[in-house]
């Protein structure tokens, strides 16, 4: 027996947003959730220049950019992982799910991270039982591609 794909109900997209609330980091760093779906989670960022990793030329820290593209995976990781515990209420699945972490991240910095606004992106490329991988993208305001990720994330 096959179940529905998932779709994210209002109350799906309030525990996702939660759950991303609640993690003070995010905050700090002026995360701004954008899209929320099974295909796809988009994240924003504006330039601060608390963000600022070279100071002589204005460019977003290469822990920020790692940060960025792991809140976004892990954005997704969990989205997966709804969808596979489609079979448990809403509150069983945040408990099983309050244990999502990160396995394993790589990183790939392509540009020079300038911009004033930066996009992150994430799909999900394989969700299992306990792990998921996902794919990240970091973009600046301009359209260019200044990182990519690959993320593996224990969920459930």
């Amino acid at each position: 027996m096959t179940t529905p794909p998932l779709e994210l109900s209002p109350e799906l997209q309030q525990a996702v947003s939660s759950f991303f609330q609640r993690i003070s980091f995010n905050q700090m760093l002026g995360i701004q959730l954008g899209e929320l779906s099974p295909q796809r989670v988009t994240m924003h960022l504006p330039m601060q220049a608390a963000l600022i990793g070279n100071f002589v030329h204005g460019i977003l820290h290469g822990g920020v950019i790692a940060s960025l593209l792991d809140v976004a995976g892990g954005a997704m990781a969990l989205i997966g992982a709804f969808d596979k515990h489609q079979h448990l209420s809403n509150d069983e699945r945040m408990v099983r799910l309050s244990k999502l972490g990160t396995i394993d991240l790589r990183i790939d910095y392509l540009r020079p991270g300038r911009g004033q606004h930066f996009t992150a992106s994430a799909m999900l490329l394989r969700s299992g039982n306990k792990v998921a991988v996902v794919r990240s993208e970091l973009h600046s305001d301009d359209g260019s591609l200044i990182a990519v990720g690959t993320g593996t994330y224990l969920c459930g």
